[in-house]
């Protein structure tokens, strides 16, 4: 990553802090040393303790209301295979249903949606929840258990952290380590040594899959348990640090 380093003289700041203090927003005495910005990073990585994947009926029938009553059938056994799995309510919600229809086009057409020749032959209905897992153990179970209860669309799944804090606290300590180390270089390097901290701001953060992470999801009923590896999840913590140095 590259470093920025930027240096401020005594006189610069002081110019800075009168400025603010006869705004009233600053009781900070005024450093009289000078001044090193550092960029830092921080990151810490864990095993994912949660997924989510979206899983859906897709039905299709000659006349729209058979189309919607074949998808609304399969769905509600669908939606007791999840609760079976022992998903929760709370963790299931629904993310989009629709009807469309299929056109057929004269032999020979390119196949414009505008044609006035084109006939509808059926029509085409999807129902689709986001289902959020929170015992990775029974992942493979949950998975299983949509594509035997007849769901046909499975997307996912994505691991996450369910609380990435304790995580975050970590890749900071290692941000501020990192930036400490790269002031006292510095300060070495200037015969000085590092007299505090003068500020600190925090980037932002989040959570990257790493590319290890992956999931197989085979669909056959009669097949093995679907395999699933979830890999690790990082996160990392940016940093701007201002140290004053002084001889």
């Amino acid at each position: 990553m590259q470093n920025t380093i930027k240096l401020f003289t005594a006189g610069l700041l002081a110019g800075l802090v009168a400025f603010t203090a006869g705004c009233g927003n600053s009781t900070e005495s005024k450093p009289t040393g000078t001044l090193i910005s550092i960029s830092s990073q921080g990151e810490a990585s864990r095993a994912p303790d949660t997924a989510s994947l979206s899983a859906g009926v897709v039905t299709e029938a000659a006349e729209s209301s058979a189309a919607m009553k074949d998808n609304a059938e399969q769905m509600e056994a669908l939606m007791k295979a999840i609760k079976k799995a022992g998903i929760e309510d709370k963790d299931v919600q629904t993310s989009g249903i629709s009807l469309s229809p299929r056109y057929s086009y004269p032999e020979n057409s390119a196949g414009s949606p505008n044609r006035p020749d084109r006939q509808i032959t059926s029509y085409i209905a999807r129902n689709t929840v986001n289902i959020t897992v929170r015992k990775l153990d029974d992942l493979s179970k949950v998975i299983d258990a949509l594509a035997t209860a007849g769901a046909n669309q499975i997307y996912g799944p994505s691991f996450t952290i369910g609380e990435p804090e304790p995580l975050l606290a970590e890749a900071r300590e290692k941000a501020l380590a990192q930036a400490r180390a790269r002031a006292e270089s510095y300060a070495k390097a200037l015969d000085a040594k590092v007299v505090r901290i003068v500020s600190i701001s925090e980037g932002s953060h989040g959570g990257m899959p790493r590319p290890m992470m992956r999931a197989e999801m085979g669909m056959a009923k009669d097949a093995a348990s679907t395999p699933i590896a979830p890999g690790e999840t990082s996160v990392s913590v940016n940093m701007e640090l201002v140290f004053e140095l002084a001889k």
